[in-house]
């Protein structure tokens, strides 16, 4: 992808202050006087415009542009750094900012109500177009994910940003930590959350201002952007031989929905069939530079990308390469380094030091559809669904995997790690397992995670096969708690699992983060034919063996409850809302 502190901290009397007292008997008053403290201050933020003109295109075969006006949010003096969290799924969303009080970080607690959601601050940008003739054409608010980091603007400025790539959207989010770097700048275009807009060819002007609320709350002048903007038609036809976007890529990542009808394999979407997209299947036109996140996965939902140009992100990446050969990471604002499968198998004696560990927690199913199931057997109704299981830390779960020459399972081991990062024990922990099906190809971890379908009384009635796993840092499930990594290695399955001919694995599952399993996965579903119709419960069950050696276990199992319906072949399921969290 951790994520709270809701108390706002204040001196009323700063030390060295002087205080003069005298005491009136007949009125018991006492009276002082004294310095006023400095109040916390943040930074100073400023919403500025890249260009003061920009083309946009509209594509005969698919109309709309997407309005990437190059408008940026920028922070000076401080970063801008607010953390979003909730106790429970029945605790609403809030909002703390840190500020600083004679250099000291400090948390101040934002009105209820800010956000709803961990996708970013509602109805930030406020847009209004206008034609030639001066006629408003178009009115409307866009969401603001501050990760949306674009690159510097000073160049003083820190040469990375610690903040994380982007706004999660998994429903089930716990925390998350969003910040613009000081001397840093973000985009304020939605990216995938927003619809195209139809505009017909010609000249407009734009005008970009921030919403007043924010403004008051943050500081913020009230001095919009201006940006003239041409749109201009193409066509396919005409384009031989040159890129075409993918404008559905584009549009499937907004919050229409959570199953699988309404959803786009994103560019590492969890797991599933979705792919890093090539430039030209982008989904915007090639002009505005905006693109899907390349370092996150949200399962069935993909986060809002940051507009960053191939070839600033093609330098990003190199540069997280070097950054993570240069040792630990200590906390979020630092990019571990990447952890490599040993060569041969630990040597000496197994043993479980005293040291941190990971906690593996789930998350309750969501993505619940009725499928017909991954090889369409007639007369065969399937539930199928999508699962997450996170690490909630102090410390990374990491399990190697060797292979003896010939043999068709790797032997497994979980490997722990004192406070400075150096390996202190190791232990067996079951084995790896290669899978062929299409979704999958990659090694498995056998017995990381369990799926139930619980009857009413929470008796089983059936078990998913599915009990082998890749372990990837797939979503940003809490970034708030202690020892997150905000800058997560294998955040895709490019980067871990291994190949059909690999001699070792190494798995990580880093802390803050989480492993989606999406529903349209070969494993990812329940053969409900001959199950009755009724209520009953998909567990998600982390560490059903217990074979992983983590700080608690009490904590593993997670609930989400369904009714099923309908006829044969016509099944139906209804998912109430989890607590506050309506997501099917």
């Amino acid at each position: 992808m951790t994520r709270t502190r809701t108390t706002r901290l204040r001196r009323p009397l700063l030390a060295g202050t002087t205080a003069v007292a005298a005491m009136a008997v007949t009125a018991g008053l006492v009276a002082a006087t004294s310095e006023p403290a400095k109040a916390a201050t943040g930074p100073k933020l400023s919403l500025i415009a890249a260009t003061g003109s920009i083309t946009l295109t509209s594509w005969k075969e698919d109309p709309g542009v997407y309005l990437d006006l190059g408008t940026y949010l920028t922070a000076e003096g401080t970063p801008f750094e607010l953390k979003a969290t909730r106790k429970s799924y029945k605790d609403p969303v809030t909002v703390t900012q840190t500020v600083y009080e004679g250099g000291k970080a400090k948390a101040k607690t934002l009105p209820k109500g800010t956000v709803k959601d961990f996708s970013g601050l509602p109805g930030f940008a406020e847009i209004t177009v206008t034609d030639k003739a001066g006629k408003k054409v178009l009115g409307r608010t866009e969401d603001f994910c501050p990760n949306n980091a674009s690159g510097r603007v000073k160049p003083d400025a820190p040469a990375t940003s610690k903040y994380p790539e982007s706004c999660p959207t998994n429903p089930f989010t716990l925390g998350s930590v969003w910040g613009v770097e000081k001397g840093w700048a973000a985009n304020t275009y939605a990216g995938s959350y927003t619809d195209t807009v139809q505009l017909p060819a010609g000249t407009y002007t734009a005008k970009v201002g921030v919403a007043k609320k924010y403004r008051d709350l943050f500081g913020i002048a009230d001095k919009p952007a201006t940006v003239k903007v041409t749109v201009q038609e193409r066509s396919y036809e005409d384009e031989e031989g040159a890129a075409q976007p993918a404008p559905a890529a584009a549009s499937a990542g907004r919050h229409a929905g959570h199953g699988a009808a309404h959803q786009a394999p994103a560019a590492h979407a969890g797991h599933g069939p979705g792919h890093a997209p090539a430039p030209a299947e982008a989904g915007a036109p090639v002009t505005s530079g905006a693109s899907p996140s390349y370092n996150v996965g949200h399962g069935p939902l993909k986060a809002a990308p940051p507009a960053l140009p191939w070839a600033l992100k093609k330098q990003q990446a190199a540069r997280s390469m070097r950054v993570g050969d240069t040792g630990g990471q200590t906390d979020g604002s630092r990019k571990a380094p990447a952890l490599q499968p040993l060569a041969k198998r630990p040597a000496g004696k197994p043993a479980v030091p005293d040291v941190p560990k990971p906690d593996l927690r789930s998350l309750p199913a969501y993505g619940i559809v009725i499928s017909d199931g991954e090889k369409n057997v007639p007369g065969k109704d399937y539930l199928a669904f999508s699962a997450n299981v996170w690490n909630a830390g102090p410390a990374q779960l990491v399990v190697d995997g060797f292979r003896s020459p010939g043999k068709a399972k790797m032997d497994a081991y979980q490997y722990f790690y004192d406070a400075k990062g150096k390996q202190v024990g190791y232990t067996p922990t079951g084995t790896m397992e290669w899978d062929p099906r299409p979704g999958h190809v990659h090694w498995h971890f056998t017995d990381f995670a369990s799926y139930r379908l619980l009857k009413a009384d929470k008796k089983e009635a059936v078990r998913s096969g599915k009990e082998a796993f890749c372990l990837a840092n797939t979503d940003a499930i809490d970034y708030t708690v202690k020892n997150a990594n905000w800058h997560p290695f294998n955040t895709d399955l490019a980067t871990a699992c291994g190949e059909e001919n690999s001699i070792s694995v190494r798995e990580v599952l880093d802390v803050g983060s989480g492993d989606t399993y999406t529903q349209d996965l070969p494993g990812q579903s329940f053969d409900i034919t001959d199950v009755p119709n009724g209520t009953y419960y998909i567990q998600v069950l982390a560490n059903p063996e217990k074979r992983l050696k983590e700080t608690s276990t009490d904590n593993n199992s997670a609930l989400r409850k369904i009714v099923l319906g309908g006829k044969p072949d016509a099944r139906t399921v209804t998912v109430p809302p989890h607590d506050l969290v309506n997501a099917n």
